[in-house]
């Protein structure tokens, strides 16, 4: 087992790329085409291990820290369901490690996809042991996408912000994946709102390990307009979902067509889907 665990690491380590890309690129994507629908899913997939009882967090988790051949079997399974949305955001990817065969996990999955714009936002950077990133994956071109790391005591969180449409009426997607303390939610929370003031129509998006509730009354989003998902959209374990900490939240001002939590386990979260649609005469703006 040792000798066939070493043979796959040293054929890893001479396979290992020289360079590896953060983004996609903007050139071969489609223009924003803002008179369609948009299909979000938010998905913590967990570096791609696929966990399905509270035991995996233990007999699995050696494959944090080392490859593992099933691991891109689960990502094709992930990929299968990314293919059928417009906008994803990812949370626990790993940018390009020894634990995920040095692959940058985004653009895999965004060409496994069919996905033609990717963005991978490195939060936590730990060499070859780990590369903890967030990840933006779209079929439409973004006006522009920038990066931001987010307040708190221990660092490794991040936000992407992608602006689509009209540069003076974008629509703003925020796409996040927040900190277990309550005290740094609130600090993350404060600087996410102070980004999304002046804009009108806003999505955030992501692994927010709160309840919407909380998030809408007890932090600095109380402030914004933002409608939730229903209470009982949970999320979390997957196995046996008790707890809504994955969220899309959206604007007033842009009609929810569909929303739902994805029966996907192949992570410890469920994938959270929502359906969009622009305000009517936002097309004649462009």
């Amino acid at each position: 087992m040792y000798k066939r665990i070493r043979n796959q690491l040293n054929g890893i380590l001479r396979n290992q790329e020289s360079s590896r890309g953060t983004c996609s690129g903007s050139e071969h994507v489609p223009e924003f085409e803002a008179h369609r629908h948009i299909r979000l899913l938010t998905f913590n997939i967990q570096v791609g291990i696929n966990t399905s009882s509270y035991h995996h967090y233990l007999t699995r988790s050696w494959q944090h820290f080392l490859p593992n051949r099933r691991r891109y079997e689960n990502l094709d399974r992930i990929a299968t369901l990314l293919s059928q949305y417009d906008v994803v955001a990812l949370q626990e990817c790993d940018g390009g490690s020894l634990r995920s065969g040095y692959i940058n996990q985004v653009q895999y999955l965004a060409e496994a996809a069919g996905i033609p714009y990717w963005y991978q936002q490195l939060n936590r950077n730990l060499g070859q042991i780990a590369q903890h990133s967030n990840g933006l994956l779209s079929r439409f071109r973004p006006l522009d996408v920038t990066e931001h790391k987010l307040p708190g005591l221990i660092p490794g969180r991040g936000a992407i912000i992608a602006r689509y449409g009209d540069e003076e009426d974008p629509l703003v997607l925020v796409l996040m994946h927040l900190s277990l303390s309550k005290s740094a939610q609130q600090k993350q929370l404060g600087f996410i709102r102070e980004q999304i003031a002046s804009y009108r129509h806003v999505v955030l998006m992501g692994d927010m390990n709160a309840h919407a509730e909380q998030l809408l009354t007890r932090t600095p989003l109380k402030e914004t307009d933002l409608i939730p998902l229903p209470d009982t959209a949970h999320s979390f374990p997957s196995w046996r979902p008790e707890k809504a900490l994955d969220h899309i939240l959206v604007s007033p001002s842009l009609e929810i067509r569909r929303s739902e939590v994805v029966s996907y386990p192949v992570s410890d979260h469920l994938p959270i889907a929502m359906d969009v649609a622009l305000p009517k005469g936002y097309l004649e703006t462009f």
